[in-house]
């Protein structure tokens, strides 16, 4: 297949535009992988700061709940069993009529 000078002057243009095109995408492909790097290590770093600030607290509140925590036990189940006696069924009632 031979190409004419009138198809050459068209075909060579298209060409280097065709090649530029190419090559934006390959630029803004590594350009959105830099920017999920980046973010992924910005998401790490603040979820390693976050967990070594809350050691401080954890600890602290094992020791306030290990001397409290039977008291605790007790107040929850004296709670659970008053609200149990508080609850009524939504549509059962206490009367039972034997009448038919």
């Amino acid at each position: 297949m031979s190409l004419k000078g009138i198809e050459l002057q068209i075909a060579i243009p298209k060409t280097f535009d065709a090649g530029k095109m190419a090559e934006q995408k390959q630029q803004q492909s590594q350009l959105n992988q830099e920017q999920a790097q980046l973010q992924t290590e910005k998401e790490t770093l603040k979820n390693r700061e976050s967990v070594r600030h809350s050691e401080k607290y954890a600890k602290a509140d094992k020791d306030a709940k290990g001397k409290n925590q039977e008291h605790d036990r007790t107040d929850k189940e004296q709670q659970h069993n008053a609200e149990e006696k508080k609850t009524t069924h939504p549509y059962k009632g206490s009367f039972v009529d034997f009448t038919g």
